[in-house]
């Protein structure tokens, strides 16, 4: 997750302070409230109760990445702590672990990864190795008509706020709408067809253990086909 830094006319510095429910908890620097990752408010101190601002942002294989980005940057690990950065194989190792908190009435495993959205006035949550397979999801959440979408590297997932039309998984494109034959690609947008030039609007999504969505959005619903 992204946040912007900027809140109450304060440019925030943040540091780990600790986990709560095996969450992330980070503290400012400059007021010392402590701040929970994944709802990006404040849970203590002079702050509390004030709420970050999401960025969006992507959680994408690098390929997918710089062939989207072909100008940008990386982040250079800092000198000197770079063997303080998780190992590659970290979800493995997490995946493993046992967890403090467990909600097995949908059953899903503790530290099965899922997707989740938040929007519309409802949370959602899909099974990603479920999306994988399907490659194209399409549902409601709040009523609304969303669609989850993998692209061609086959780990990547984005979602966006659809149309309603019915879309198909495509062979030289990602996806196509039904209803006017147009080909779409991975950034939502329309690269031919009746639609060319079109582009979804994006729907922000968190990869996130199954215990860890549910803990702190326990309205969710998870999505079965």
């Amino acid at each position: 997750m992204v946040w912007s830094r900027e809140v109450a006319g304060l440019r925030l510095t943040f540091h780990l302070a600790g986990i709560n429910n095996q969450n992330f908890l980070m503290r400012d620097d400059q007021t010392g409230s402590y701040w929970q990752q994944i709802s990006g408010r404040a849970v203590a101190g002079p702050l509390a109760g004030r709420g970050l601002t999401l960025v969006p942002s992507d959680e994408l294989t690098f390929a997918t990445w710089k062939a989207e980005a072909p100008s940008g940057t990386v982040l250079k690990d800092a000198p000197g702590y770079v063997s303080e950065y998780a190992p590659r194989d970290w979800d493995v190792k997490m995946a493993r672990g046992k967890g403090v908190l467990n909600f097995p009435e949908h059953g899903l495993r503790s530290r099965d990864l899922m997707l989740g959205i938040q929007a519309f006035g409802a949370s959602r949550a899909y099974l990603y190795s479920q999306v994988l397979k399907e490659k194209l999801v399409q549902d409601r959440v709040g009523g609304e008509p969303v669609l989850l979408v993998v692209s061609p590297d086959q780990q990547s997932v984005r979602a966006f706020h659809s149309s309603g039309d019915f879309y198909t998984a495509g062979r030289d494109a990602v996806f196509l709408d039904a209803a006017t034959g147009s080909k779409w690609n991975f950034q939502g947008c329309a690269i031919s067809g009746p639609r060319q030039g079109a582009c979804l609007e994006r729907v922000a999504m968190l990869k996130d253990f199954w215990f860890d969505w549910r803990n702190y959005n326990p309205g969710t619903t998870v999505y079965r086909r």
